[in-house]
């Protein structure tokens, strides 16, 4: 089959579509990536990339067709605002033109915004191809949940954007099964709507260091506990903090954080006006193909979320990454990702936004025998395989995709 990715997210910048992509080719689909200037999550373009040059590239033998838009600068709602808004505009309007192949196939990724939706219908009318739409973040509730809008009234107006996009796709993949029931709210029928999760790509995978690994050297002594993702609003940085300040009197305790975002300069300053200094540590963002090493050096890793509900109905991407790797987890969050960690045995959750809990979970973990913890690991591991593995979901994937093209 020939497929159109569409996503404003795409290499160099690192997002699980990356990974699909490549999986679909390796399933032998003859891919084609619509998608924008590379910005995230600096919100400037990387080296190489002006405003509207290259516009066609290729990664991994995949042609890659890119349309200008406003980088998100410093993340600010404006900004934000631009940014999506100027790739929905510039797809719609370069698409057609730049990507003229018959396809079989449009599938769009929407981690957020939901407005990469509107390249999407403009290209269904014009190619005469379905539309499969990957949902990764519920809009207009993740809005509001981040505190990005506030305005009901603008809020209003994205549900109504929302249910027009939605009610023009053929087939809408959800991330987690808790999503089916607010998108049915909009007036989607159940039939369109199929669960299909996260995978991690297969470079996540148990490893084990060499002694002399030069990231050993950037590890503290004591009980390691990694968070390793996006800082941003959504990830409750706020209880974290709280919970290291309740843990001062535990010296061996650690937290190690992997990552970029929006609230990594706020983190930054925080740690100083707490004296965490010495517990709290930001090593900053690197390449994912160092993440599983870093990993193996974490007593447990952690994840976080805000108390919303929208976010009672996510299943946070990185708990894939974490379950691959075989490491125990400490969820601090509410709903399906507590599920996951629960019925996988893969470790202790807490509710969201409770910082005591978090210390005692960070404690009775760290008091947790190394047999005990390494079963949790196995779990995970062996939870991932059964629900979440790269090859069988694209598999899955490949099968829904051909009936789609029969049905069509």
């Amino acid at each position: 089959m020939k497929i159109l990715i569409i996503t404003q997210y795409f290499w160099p910048e690192d997002f699980r579509i990356n990974d699909l992509a490549t999986g679909l080719v390796e399933i032998e689909h003859e891919i084609e990536v619509l998608t924008g200037m590379p910005n995230y999550p600096n919100g400037k373009l990387f080296p190489g990339y002006r405003a509207v040059k290259p516009l066609r590239e290729k990664h991994e033998g995949i042609p890659i067709v890119r349309v200008p838009l406003i980088p998100r600068g410093k993340g600010r709602g404006w900004q934000l605002a631009l940014n999506y808004l100027s790739f929905a505009f510039f797809g719609s309007l370069i698409g057609p033109f730049r990507c003229r192949g018959k396809y079989d196939l449009i599938l769009v990724y929407e981690p957020s915004p939901v407005t990469v939706g509107l390249p999407a219908i403009v290209m269904k009318a014009v190619r005469r191809a379905p539309v499969l739409f990957w949902v990764q973040d519920l809009w207009p509730e993740s809005l509001s949940a981040t505190g990005a809008v506030k305005s009901q009234w603008i809020l209003d107006r994205v549900k109504t954007l929302v249910r027009f996009i939605y009610s023009r796709c053929d087939c809408i993949l959800l991330q987690s099964e808790a999503f089916k029931k607010p998108v049915m709210s909009l007036g989607i029928e159940k039939e369109r709507l199929i669960y299909f999760p996260n995978s991690a790509e297969s470079l996540y995978k148990p490893v084990s260091l060499e002694a002399d690994a030069i990231e050993r050297e950037k590890m503290p002594e004591g009980f390691k506990v990694m968070f390793a993702g996006n800082i941003g609003a959504a990830q409750d940085f706020s209880t974290i903090l709280k919970a290291a300040e309740f843990l001062k009197e535990y010296p061996d305790i650690h937290f190690i954080i992997l990552g970029d975002g929006r609230m990594y300069s706020w983190v930054a300053s925080q740690i100083l006006k707490r004296g965490l200094t010495d517990s709290f540590h930001l090593l900053g963002r690197y390449p994912v193909e160092t993440m599983p090493r870093y990993f193996s050096l974490a007593d447990v890793m952690l994840v976080t979320l805000r108390k919303e509900p929208i976010f009672e109905l996510t299943i946070p991407a990185k708990m894939q990454s974490y379950m691959a790797c075989a490491r125990p987890i400490i969820a601090a969050l509410d709903g399906e990702g507590a599920r996951v960690v629960n019925e996988a045995d893969a470790g202790i959750s807490c509710p969201a936004e409770n910082p005591e809990a978090l210390a005692q979970a960070i404690i009775t973990m760290c008091k947790t025998p190394e047999n005990r913890k390494r079963e949790m690991g196995a779990n995970s591991r062996k939870y991932f395989e059964a629900n979440f593995e790269r090859n069988f979901l694209l598999n899955r994937l490949d099968g829904l995709m051909k009936e789609m093209k029969v049905g069509a």
